[in-house]
């Protein structure tokens, strides 16, 4: 039995190509296997930041999602799908791993900060040696995008789902000295609101695909509530201090 190959958790970047670091670079490249995790019919913004950067002789291993944002209608349940699905890529990273080639599995901006990769991690870093580099997480993008400082001396920062019940995410906006509210999509008119209610809108920062070609941002009150893409944001800067 050879030794087990190393399981490689690569941030890429939150999209622009240049925003990978070089130690993820050299591991991607040297890596025999690639794996990415992408939904059905898409190529995947992973898999789009680095495919310059990949050889002819890796072995590339698209992981597909059964399901990504839908409607399902009962009985289905999505998180006992989407956890099904996730068994099943693990198994097929494990094969690779167990034949001694090491798997790295790219993931689009950090592999820890919402990233897909973690529930890999969770069900095999215990059995493989593992490495995890970090990646430009998609908050620090939009807010360099933006030009806007997130927060000052001794300010905190709130991350929040958009998906969060609208008393709830009320309730956590209102305590935060500055916050990021991601998951928009679907869920963004409940979030705006929320916004304009707590007297934030003035300043709160709409952006989409942050560092993309098609990167694009808005004032609050423009934005098409039906055109809102799953890879967009909502910052919240902390108040200014002036030094």
């Amino acid at each position: 039995m050879p030794a087990p190959g190393r399981l490689l958790g690569l941030g890429v970047g939150p999209g622009d190509p240049e925003l990978i670091t070089v130690k993820a670079l050299r591991l991607l490249r040297d890596a025999p296997v690639v794996a990415y995790l992408v939904a059905k019919g898409k190529k995947g913004n992973a898999y789009s930041i680095v495919e310059a950067h990949l050889r002819p002789e890796q072995t590339i291993v698209p992981l597909v999602y059964p399901v990504t944002t839908e409607f399902l209608p009962p009985p289905l349940s999505y998180d006992a799908i989407i956890s099904g699905f996730y068994d099943e890529a693990a198994a097929t990273v494990a094969t690779h791993l167990d034949q001694g080639r090491d798997v790295a599995v790219i993931c689009e901006g950090d592999p820890f900060f919402y990233g897909s990769f973690m529930y890999l991690h969770d069900r095999l870093a215990a059995r493989y040696p593992t490495e995890v580099v970090p990646g430009v997480c998609s908050i620090v993008a939009c807010s360099s995008a933006l030009g806007a400082p997130l927060t000052y001396r001794n300010q905190s920062l709130a991350v929040l789902s958009g998906v969060l019940p609208e008393e709830e995410l009320s309730k956590r906006l209102a305590a935060a000295d500055a916050a990021a509210v991601m998951k928009l999509g679907r869920n963004f008119e409940k979030v705006r609101r929320v916004v304009t209610d707590l007297g934030l809108a003035g300043r709160a920062r709409y952006i989409e695909r942050a560092t993309m070609e098609n990167q694009r941002s808005l004032p609050l009150a423009e934005v098409d509530a039906s055109s809102v893409p799953y890879f967009s944001m909502i910052l919240i800067p902390g108040q200014k201090w002036q030094a």
